[in-house]
């Protein structure tokens, strides 16, 4: 049942975001501020078209674990009390607190980066870029939220908070929503994340809130907007293919464990920060990269433009029609579904890269 809500759901918000999508573009046009490139935005869509793809066959992640938990081991008695309206903001201050947590230690630790990562690839700032949601990041959360589940928070109230924080963050994706005051300093707001996905040297690591601020003003993450923000990530992707987005983080760790030698070592360079080497201990994470910042845009022929955006829009509405019909398919059908998404998004990203220059 908590997984039909959570899909149902999901279903409801795609032709809303969609709508706030054409109404930021349009809006950008008219007031010649356009924060949208059409490879950047199929990419970014990419990203989330897989990743609900994915979530459909790990939602023993995503809920099913936070019900055993929750059955087995859960303060159940506590049930009214998390009913209550007090209750519900507790449970959600809890959610809010663990996020903070869960997001934080994911910028800290390499192979939780490795997850988290596709959020941040895009080197534009807009709603779209609030689709590039995390495919694998559940497998890592449910151990985080499991405390909820011991606690004795009802798995329906779980699904809601978690989905209410999700869709809150979606409008915070945009540069055509200024400062706004004292709301930017206990919300989480379009001013304060643009910060946190800017990789200029001073805003690294900061405003990691998902609705509330507070929670880095608490704990020393907190950095206010004042120069203009540049996007992406320090080791830019340089590439519209979806499937080396979700994994090269991956890759590149296990390549850089492969030289060096001693166990503890190699877990090291998962577990530590993004950019640690052995010996290095002194060296900061961060790296100032302004100054050699470029933007991965390669030309596009006009031939190529429309096969990509035909290949993602039959791949669009093949995914929509899997997330309707989920509840019919058995799992391997599932995974034959997540197998064709993954080929329809490849060939997208593909048509999109850069064209062989002639040798």
């Amino acid at each position: 049942m908590n997984e039909q809500l959570l899909n149902q759901i999901i279903l409801i918000a795609i032709p809303i975001f969609s709508i706030f999508m054409l109404g930021e573009f349009f809006y950008g046009l008219a007031i010649a501020k356009n924060t949208y490139r059409l490879n950047d935005t199929i990419s970014s869509i990419s990203q989330g078209l897989l990743s609900q793809s994915i979530l459909l066959c790990l939602v023993f992640f995503q809920i099913g674990a936070y019900e055993l938990l929750y059955i087995y081991f859960g303060a159940r008695s506590f049930t009214l009390f998390w009913e209550s309206w007090y209750g519900w903001i507790i449970a959600f201050l809890i959610y809010d607190f663990i996020d903070y947590w869960l997001h934080r230690v994911s910028h800290q630790s390499a192979l939780l980066w490795g997850s988290h990562v596709v959020h941040h690839q895009s080197q534009l700032f807009n709603f779209s870029t609030a689709l590039r949601q995390e495919s694998f990041f559940p497998i890592i959360a449910c151990f985080f939220f499991a405390v909820m589940a011991l606690l004795g928070i009802p798995p329906y109230q779980f699904v809601l908070i978690g989905l209410f924080v999700l869709i809150y963050q979606f409008w915070m994706h945009t540069e055509h929503i200024g400062k706004l005051g004292w709301f930017d300093s206990v919300f989480s707001s379009p001013s304060n994340h643009r910060v946190h996905h800017a990789i200029n040297d001073e805003y690294i690591d900061k405003n990691f809130g998902a609705v509330l601020i507070i929670w880095d003003r608490i704990f020393g993450t907190y950095r206010e907007e004042k120069s203009a923000c540049i996007y992406g990530t320090q080791t830019p992707l340089n590439s519209w293919n979806p499937l080396w987005a979700l994994g090269s983080v991956f890759i590149n760790l296990y390549k850089k464990s492969r030289n060096y030698s001693g166990l503890i070592t190699k877990l090291k360079i998962f577990f530590k920060g993004p950019t640690w080497r052995p010996n290095d201990e002194g060296v900061k994470d961060s790296e100032v990269v302004a100054n050699v910042f470029q933007i991965y845009n390669p030309p596009l022929t006009g031939l190529q433009k429309w096969v990509a955006v035909i290949i993602f829009s039959v791949t669009i509405l093949f995914s929509i029609y899997f997330f309707i019909t989920v509840d019919q398919y058995a799992y391997f059908d599932k995974i034959m579904c997540l197998i064709l998404v993954s080929i329809g998004l490849y060939y997208a990203g593909f048509f999109m890269g850069q064209k062989k220059q002639p040798t």
